[in-house]
């Protein structure tokens, strides 16, 4: 027999596909890519690609042909063609795994009405009312089309409905009848029909175009999904300027929030209530959904090391930067970038040739100034902060990003600046590095500026020192925002050039799931990065904060002992003793 090929002018690409696994299971091909779909009850087994096995993954009874084309096209991109179920249809067709079109032309399970709908009889008459549950929508059948409507329920095939609906009224059905019922329905817009190549277009077969059940989780109108370079989305609110990096999976199940039951979502995405519960309230913490906003960060218990780093969030630059971010854009052109590269090198090289006068000068000037020097050194230094988180705030600007605020930051006692750009996150990585560097980049532009002006000026004036100050005063802090290991623009610009969000606390966690004994979840790539990153960032934290504080204790026990002691006491009895709030 030559089967004959499923009718694709049929529109059933929203029937549901059926359920393989009482009869068939998947096993992967030792030493290839290649699945085989294997007999429970006998030794018939059929090879398949990586590909037609993720699908028939998905022949569970519960998907449409449709769904599962999209999961495919979102796993495997452009590869997979638009009739790519289609055609494992056939093939599951000529391996005689389904029964053709020709031996059973209704052998699909029909959608499940019930969420949305329900059916009242019409007093006085024989024909039935089909009502939505929410809305007003309102449809009248005739008594046959009600009893057969009463059957989609998501648990009988087509022939099984037109099986029955010829048994209660025999001689009165056609041998079409529930197909034309169900052309009915989708002229009716009761049930939706997937248009191929359509951009958004409904698979879900509960989906009505008219009178769609609403629940209290829907995004807000504001946030909007962004499809990042490296592989993964961002669901951006730029009213709260919070973000949220989803897999392919969470946003297939987003997007279905306000639209359809948790119920049917839970369902139909073989998820856990649990899994959708965690969901739900990540996008409540971060204030994406209606009606919520962000939460007020628990106050917690005073603990000395936050004196080591806070910040005070100041103002909104945002508007300013709108103001004068067009005639800045010059900036970043390609021409100037050569140009600075070339300003740069000839700076280095200047700068290596002389750099015995360099520190010779340094040590003349510490000899004959000497605590004179801080503060207008300390003044220039954030001179050179202001500049460098402007840098910072316009080349996000540039990129078309937000900058929600600025402010002061207070790093072991020192005052600097700090520059949100949070927004970055939404960008390529290479733009992203660059707003990360931006800041690096305006300092070796002043610290080269100030080499030249240094050379320039007359060495007994207050220029001379004034530009020597600079100078030192933009390589001072160069070096201390480089270092990875601490939380600056090193740290960032290393988060930035693997991808790899929240480098500290995914490089300890790998190490708990270690030691636990848990599988690991990050990629094969960035395991290493993690692995070396968690041992050197522990060795920073110790020596750095480990050698301050012997440096605070001995000056305390040795200056302020019975202070300090009391001090050490009172603290700790107010943190180990919480009192219980009445």
């Amino acid at each position: 027999m030559n089967p004959q090929p499923l009718n694709r002018q049929n529109h059933y690409d929203h029937w549901i596909c059926p359920d393989l696994g009482t009869y068939w299971q998947l096993a992967k091909v030792r030493d290839s890519d290649m699945v085989v779909l294997k007999s429970r009850q006998g030794k018939d087994q059929f090879p398949f690609s990586p590909v037609e096995g993720f699908a028939l993954q998905h022949f569970t009874g519960k998907l449409a042909i449709a769904q599962i084309q999209r999961r495919c096209h979102q796993q495997f991109g452009e590869s997979v063609s638009e009739t790519f179920v289609w055609e494992l249809l056939q093939k599951l067709i000529e391996f005689g795994i389904l029964a053709s079109e020709e031996e059973t032309p209704m052998d699909w399970i029909c959608p499940d009405l019930t969420p949305y709908w329900t059916l009242a009889p019409i007093p006085d008459s024989d024909q039935i009312l089909f009502k939505a549950i929410e809305g007003n929508l309102r449809v009248i059948f005739s008594a046959a089309e009600g009893y057969a409507l009463a059957c989609f329920t998501g648990e009988y095939t087509i022939l099984d409905i037109q099986t029955r609906c010829e048994q209660q009224f025999p001689g009165e059905i056609s041998a079409d009848f529930i197909e034309v019922l169900l052309d009915k329905l989708i002229e009716l817009n009761i049930l939706a029909q997937e248009s191929p190549g359509a951009e958004g277009g409904s698979s879900d077969p509960e989906q009505s175009g008219g009178d769609r059940p609403q629940n209290s989780h829907q995004l807000k109108s504001c946030v909007h999904w962004i499809n990042h370079a490296d592989g993964h989305w961002i669901l951006r609110n730029p009213e709260d300027f919070t973000f949220l990096q989803m897999s392919d999976s969470d946003k297939v199940i987003i997007d279905q929030l306000g639209r359809r039951s948790p119920s049917s979502i839970i369902e139909e995405f073989c998820i856990t209530p649990q899994d959708l519960k965690n969901l739900l309230r990540l996008l409540t913490t971060s204030a994406m959904l209606e009606g919520t906003t962000l939460p007020t960060p628990p106050r917690g218990k005073f603990n000395p090391m936050q004196l080591l780093y806070f910040r005070i969030p100041l103002f909104n630059p945002d508007p300013w930067l709108n103001r004068h971010i067009d005639g800045l854009r010059w900036i970043w052109t390609k021409p100037f970038a050569v140009i600075l590269f070339l300003c740069l090198a000839a700076s280095a090289v200047l700068g290596i040739r002389q750099r015995e006068v360099i520190i010779y000068t340094g040590q003349q000037l510490m000899e004959a100034n000497g605590p004179a020097l801080i503060i207008p050194f300390a003044l220039l230094s954030m001179l050179v902060v202001a500049f460098h988180e402007l840098g910072h705030a316009f080349t996000l600007k540039n990129f078309g990003g937000v900058v929600p605020n600025m402010g002061l930051l207070l790093m072991m006692f020192m005052p600097a600046a700090y520059t949100n750009t949070t927004d970055s996150y939404c960008l390529p990585r290479f733009k992203r590095v660059l707003v990360v560097g931006a800041g690096l980049l305006v300092q070796f532009a002043i610290w080269a500026a100030a080499l030249w002006f240094w050379n320039w000026t007359n060495p007994s004036s207050w220029l001379h020192t004034a530009s020597y100050l600079l100078m030192v005063a933009a390589l001072v802090t160069v070096a201390i925002n480089l270092n990875p290991m601490a939380k600056f623009d090193g740290y960032y610009l290393a988060v930035a050039l693997t991808g790899i969000n929240n480098l500290r606390t995914r490089s300890f966690a790998l190490y708990a799931n270690l030691l636990q004994g848990k599988p690991l979840t990050e990629k094969a790539g960035d395991i290493l990065i993690l692995a070396v990153y968690a041992p050197l960032s522990l060795a920073y934290i110790y020596f750095v904060f480990g050698f301050l504080f012997a440096r605070i204790a001995d000056w305390s026990l040795s200056n302020i002992p019975t202070t300090a002691i009391l001090m050490l006491t009172i603290w700790l009895v107010y943190f180990l003793f919480p009192r219980n709030k009445i």
